[in-house]
């Protein structure tokens, strides 16, 4: 699962980026930006601990 969500975070993250390049979208670029935010918060408060 952890894969996928880094799958999803990264493809967004390069859809906001060529959209910032090239100004596509306008608001819906900002959307996905906070989209990916929200992502990488939730893998990173429901990531794997550390392993003891």
């Amino acid at each position: 699962m952890g894969n996928l969500l880094w799958t999803i975070i990264v493809v967004l993250f390069v859809f906001w980026l060529v959209g910032l390049l090239f100004h596509i979208g306008g608001g819906l670029i900002h959307l996905v930006l906070v989209v990916v935010v929200i992502l990488i918060v939730v893998n990173l408060l429901t990531g794997r601990g550390t392993r003891t």
